[in-house]
């Protein structure tokens, strides 16, 4: 039966618990321990599928087709461990569970409440799959205090209170505030946190306390003092150059030794560190550098594209060269002038994205890449717009567009070389899908197969491989009936669905590297993994900044 981690946060929000309960299950693991993460997220959203990126970041896709929290994505590439579906909810999902349950009867005509009603659906959540690890670390979303929390505060009490003593531990993040004119760390806004805590019932076994100064000794004893918790299960969190930096210097400020003793695990494994320190090796002894200009929508929030981010960064540290990522807003492309934003990058990188803002300068972006020999690497709405310019530039259909921006205008208006996808193969069944579904859900999401072409670029990228599977998240897809068209004027269809009906891979054959996919290749780079698209777009990037 698995041992329970439950993170919580106080003080202020965005303290970094995904960051810190990613680089603890690394740490577990480097000790030998089978880990697996979580995510409760208070908010009503069923899912974040349906949020802005402006709103709550990226949304990061799991194997099996779950819209999750961009904090999954931190899981995995620390740990390597897939996520799956039953590994986040929301209190939505919650909530939308007890009311359909109760709809069908299911409750015997009782009166529903938040307790137990809510909190049993918590805790059933919880126990999913406790006998498959050694340790369960489960990230509450948002601070104590917050009204929408409660339930999941109190189901976390409840959950550790109907297991064996000693099975589950707390550790809390807060926030040690420096003020400058008086040169004081502040400790009284971590004690009110820890003391909203206890109010509920909960006593933190471990504090992860961020800082931007060093935290004396002495301040660490009064905080073990008035929050109830040992001196050396006080943690120091200090601001890092780097995500990746942050399991060793956890390790290095006694975090996992801490939750191991607060388990009465003794004598603890020693622990394997080799991999990362190989990881900050490669980050801090780079080679070199290349610039690459990422043509997004949603540039103003870079969490928006965290995993496109970190998987450039894993790109570098496979090629021993550091990446510079500019975020350029595709609606700046779409003048004459503004093209020229583009100049003196060693590689292009257009992503997905939603509605037709600035997609006419990510087709800008494409076709200066494709006549400027520069690397271009498009990711889903990317590989569409490569696809419209060819369409337009080489194949000449002037008219090229897509349907998700001009399906109520009518046909006759343009030609639709990307459509609404209305069908498709999934396992052994047919999924069909409308245009009036509702939003959330209803994409092709999810991991998908796809059969590469001999010889290809993305076939060599691959190892020689005969298919890649990566995931997906999309509405609309590339028609396959200009295929021979395109092809005849050199943008190749390198890579299909195992079923020949859907594009999953293009690229430009006269061209030094020149690739658009349909999938997320980003969602499954880690840094001691790095995608393979995203390490050969760098080296592909590095051998064009030692030409010029």
């Amino acid at each position: 039966m698995a041992r329970y981690i439950f993170i919580t946060g106080g003080v202020v929000s965005s303290l970094g618990k995904g960051l810190a309960s990613a680089a603890l299950g690394a740490l577990l693991q480097a000790r030998g321990y089978t880990v697996r993460l979580r995510k409760l997220d208070p908010y009503l959203n069923v899912d974040p599928g349906t949020m802005s990126p402006f709103e709550h970041g990226e949304v990061f896709v799991t194997d099996d087709g779950a819209e999750t929290d961009l904090d999954l994505g931190h899981y995995e590439r620390f740990t390597g461990v897939s996520a799956r579906r039953t590994d986040t909810i929301s209190a939505g999902r919650i909530y939308s569970n007890v009311l359909e349950r109760e709809r069908r009867g299911g409750y015997l005509g009782k009166t529903i409440q938040v307790i137990p009603h809510v909190t049993n659906e918590i805790k059933d959540f919880l126990a999913i799959g406790e006998d498959e690890v050694d340790f369960q670390l489960c990230e509450i979303g948002g601070t104590v205090g917050d009204i929408e929390g409660l339930p999941f505060f109190e189901a976390i009490r409840q959950f550790s209170n109907d297991r064996p003593r000693g099975q589950c531990i707390l550790m809390h993040l807060t926030l040690l505030p420096y003020l400058a004119a008086s040169g004081e760390l502040k400790t009284k806004p971590t004690q009110h946190s820890v003391k909203e805590l206890r109010s509920i019932g909960l006593q933190p076994d471990v504090l992860v306390c961020r800082s931007e100064q060093p935290i004396p000794d002495r301040e660490r004893a009064k905080i073990a003092l008035f929050c109830n918790v040992r001196p050396d299960a006080v943690i120091p969190a200090y601001d890092l150059k780097s995500i990746y930096e942050a399991p060793m210097a956890y390790h290095q400020a006694g975090l996992d030794r801490a939750v191991l003793d607060a388990f009465r695990i003794s004598p603890a494994p020693r622990p394997d560190l080799r991999r990362w320190e190989d990881v900050m090796d490669r980050l801090t002894n780079a080679e070199g550098e290349v610039r690459v200009a990422i043509v997004g929508k949603y540039t103003q929030l870079e969490d928006a594209y965290k995993s496109i981010s970190e998987a450039l960064t894993h790109g570098g540290m496979a090629n021993r060269v550091r990446v510079r990522p500019d975020w350029i807003d595709a609606e700046k492309l779409e003048t004459a002038e503004g093209i020229h934003l583009l100049d003196g990058y060693h590689g292009i990188v257009v992503p997905g994205g939603f509605g037709e803002r600035g997609t006419e300068g990510m087709i800008s972006a494409a076709k200066y890449a494709r006549e400027k020999k520069v690397p271009y690497l498009g990711i889903c709405l990317g590989m569409q717009m490569a696809v419209i310019e060819a369409a337009r530039n080489l194949a000449g259909i002037a008219d090229a567009g897509s349907e998700e921006f001009d399906h109520e205008a009518g046909a006759d208006r343009f030609t639709p070389v990307v459509y609404h996808l209305k069908e498709w193969v999934k396992g052994n069944s047919t999924v069909q899908r409308k245009i009036t579904d509702d939003k959330g859900g209803t994409m092709r999401l999810g991991s998908y197969t796809a059969h590469l072409a001999p010889g290809s670029k993305v076939a060599e990228v691959y190892g020689g491989a005969t298919e890649m599977e990566d995931r997906h998240r999309h509405r609309y897809e590339i028609d396959a009936a200009y295929r021979d068209r395109l092809e005849q004027h050199g943008l190749w269809f390198s890579g299909m669905s195992p079923d020949g009906r859907l594009p999953e891979v293009v690229e430009v054959r006269d061209h030094p590297w020149f690739i658009g996919v349909q999938s997320h290749p980003e969602l499954k780079s880690k840094p001691f993994a790095p995608a393979p698209l995203f390490r050969d777009f760098v080296r592909a990037a590095k051998d064009l900044e030692r030409m010029v």
